[in-house]
């Protein structure tokens, strides 16, 4: 299998001799959209931003993003390279797996990724989760709540949930003035698998 190239591509394992093939490369590739087309990721729009599927020409901002020790602390940060990838490689993965999940949050303006933002839900997390990054030069400007709008009307329009709830560290201010600037409120105190029990506020259905 030396003579494979690995171009960190789409790989097929023959069933006869276990052999690897690739196909093509992953970024930008046809295979590569035809896959993510079939995961039925929407893509939503506002004001000011484009949500649309994550990918892999997002990793550069992931992990730029969890390299920094302040900007990622609540998000489980910092984090070397290859773990910031692996987050991105959740957000593609729990599209498949639950049907929702983080979108990618774009400035139409600028066409340039400045964080995510989507429902979400860890298998073992006794709740689902409206969560959301943004990198620093993007943050103070209205856009995490512009997005977390347009993700509740989701939950409740598309998915049909009943609730859409959100939680955070009880350090986590800002998190926790989104939620109330929401109309969140809180409706539960619950002990995660991390061991922290954190607040947890529902969501009501808004217009995006």
């Amino acid at each position: 299998m030396a003579d494979v190239p690995r171009d960190k591509g789409f790989w097929l394992r023959g069933a006869r001799n276990n052999s690897l093939k690739t196909l093509t490369p992953i970024a930008g590739s046809r295979v590569y959209k035809v896959v993510m087309e079939n995961l039925l990721i929407p893509t939503l729009k506002t004001e000011r931003l484009t949500l649309r599927p994550p990918c892999a020409e997002d990793f550069e901002v992931y992990r730029d993003f969890f390299a920094d020790e302040e900007a990622s602390a609540a998000y489980g940060g910092p984090l070397p390279a290859d773990k910031a990838w692996r987050v991105l490689a959740t957000d593609i993965g729990h599209w498949a797996l639950r049907g929702y999940g983080r979108w990618a949050m774009v400035e139409k303006d600028t066409d340039i990724m400045i964080g995510g933002c989507g429902l979400w839900w860890p298998e073992g997390y006794p709740r689902s989760e409206l969560t959301w990054w943004i990198v620093p030069a993007a943050r103070r400007k209205g856009y995490a709540k512009e997005a977390s709008i347009a993700a509740i009307a989701f939950g409740y329009n598309q998915l049909g949930w009943s609730l859409v709830e959100t939680h955070m560290n009880d350090d986590n201010d800002a998190a926790r003035n989104l939620a109330l600037s929401l109309g969140g409120k809180v409706i539960a105190r619950e002990l995660f698998p991390d061991g922290l029990t954190r607040d947890v506020f529902g969501l009501p259905p808004v217009e995006p």
